[in-house]
């Protein structure tokens, strides 16, 4: 060994006690303590360029470095839109993969399948006609349509349904709730896609239009109705006469003069009728 080595391994003996007046106090005391794997917050650049699976793992010791690393990549343009942002973390016990939305998964068959979601994938199809869904949940409901399945029922009058919600919108005409309000007028109902339809009575919007007369409406049930008018379709027939009608409502009406029914009454006279329109009639006559 030449003295130059032997200097060099003197200074190195003498770093190393030097080094540790630098360390924290936690380290000092526990010299043994082993590295623990911490995840680090990575930069939504690279998240969105990674393929999604790529893990960062530092080694830290506990109190000895600082986790608060910072990092400015290159700009290598903007990310493919289509491409699953996940952060994987891990802990003792397992992996635990994170998305953006803020789901997590800890098995890959659960996270493979929220990706292909992210990406409009629609996974699962109907056998009868083909329909697809991007989730279980929902082609077991659509199933339903076919099979006639309606497993919730309302116990009250026993009305059943193929969807909870229909039935929680359905028990609101027992409870007499309305949680939904106009901001417009007030006027409240059961369930929102009545309000969203009230709604455009104050704004005027018509969003769909008749594609023989270009008459708009502000509800699709409405076209449906009067595109009736150019196919001539009456699919609604008596079962007394056979006289057929275009909608339902109509068929009501027309019914009661089968049954004799007359639900409307005058409050001036007690005079009643079969229906609504007749009743408005007959109260001008007192005015």
């Amino acid at each position: 060994m030449t003295p130059e080595d032997g200097r060099e391994g003197d200074q190195q003996k003498n770093i190393r006690p030097h080094l540790g007046d630098h360390l924290p106090a936690e380290r000092r005391e526990n010299p043994s303590k082993k590295c623990e794997n911490v995840m680090l917050p990575l930069d939504e650049d690279i998240l969105q360029r990674s393929s999604g699976e790529n893990l960062i793992t530092l080694n830290v010791h506990p109190g000895l470095h600082s986790t608060d690393l910072s990092y400015n990549p290159p700009n290598y343009g903007e990310p493919s839109p289509d491409r699953s942002q996940i952060v994987t973390a891990s802990t003792s016990q397992k992996r635990i993969n994170r998305f953006h939305c803020g789901k997590e998964y800890t098995n890959s068959s659960g996270l493979s399948t929220h990706r292909r979601r992210h990406k409009g994938e629609k996974m699962y199809s109907c056998s009868e006609c083909g329909k697809c869904f991007t989730r279980k949940s929902n082609l077991v409901t659509h199933e339903r349509s076919h099979t006639g399945e309606k497993p919730y029922s309302c116990s009250e009058c026993g009305k059943c349904f193929t969807r909870k919600s229909n039935l929680v919108t359905h028990q609101r005409c027992h409870t007499g709730e309305k949680p939904y309000s106009c901001s417009d007028c007030g006027k409240c109902f059961t369930d929102k896609s009545q309000l969203v339809k009230h709604e455009r009575l104050h704004t005027g919007v018509k969003l769909y239009s008749c594609s023989e007369c270009e008459k708009r409406f502000t509800q699709k049930s409405n076209l449906v109705t009067h595109e009736r008018i150019h196919t001539g379709e009456k699919p609604y027939s008596c079962s007394e006469c056979g006289k057929c009608f275009t909608e339902k409502s109509n068929l009501v009406k027309h019914e009661r003069r089968h049954t004799g029914v007359k639900p409307y009454s005058c409050s001036e006279c007690g005079k009643r009728f079969s229906d609504k329109s007749s009743l408005l009639k007959h109260k001008r006559n007192h005015t």
